[in-house]
């Protein structure tokens, strides 16, 4: 926690968040807007050559980001840096991560789940011994040809 919101708990007492939201409901506490240091918000135009460059930092990251979605390496998680830069100083991108990261929190939550975990193993193994099966006949009738035997 930051200095500026245990200030703010000391001068009003802190309401318990709602059922259900836990540290959910000390992000929404922490409010919304520019993160940008104090000395840089005072200058309207120092403060939007800030922002400029936040956007465009933020945009050639989410650029190679998608750029590596097809290519290897790790494009979603690029991108999602490229969203938390955006998040230090736009609103709207805070709103996505927030509900992003409400989305992936409720996913795992899911996937823990004992009936849930079950199917997906029974499903999995189940894929997997009918890809065996395609790939025995596949041997059966065709053999392996090692690429480095060339008959010549």
């Amino acid at each position: 926690m930051n200095t500026g919101s245990d200030e703010r708990h000391e001068v009003e007492p802190a309401a318990a968040p709602p059922a259900g939201q836990g540290e959910q409901g000390e992000q929404e506490e922490q409010g919304l807007g520019s993160k940008a240091p104090h000395f840089i918000k005072r200058r309207r135009a120092l403060h939007i050559s800030w922002q400029v460059g936040v956007f465009i930092v933020g945009l050639a990251v989410v650029v190679a980001g998608i750029i590596m979605l097809p290519l290897p390496g790790p494009g979603w998680v690029v991108i999602f840096c490229g969203m938390a830069i955006w998040a230090t100083e736009f609103v709207w991108a805070q709103l996505v991560l927030r509900w992003t990261k409400r989305k992936v929190t409720e996913a795992a939550q899911r996937a823990l789940d004992p009936k849930v975990r079950r199917r997906n193993i029974i499903l999995t193994s189940i894929g997997l011994v009918i890809v065996g099966v395609l790939l025995g006949i596949y041997v059966w009738e065709f053999g392996i040809v090692m690429p480095w035997k060339i008959d010549a």
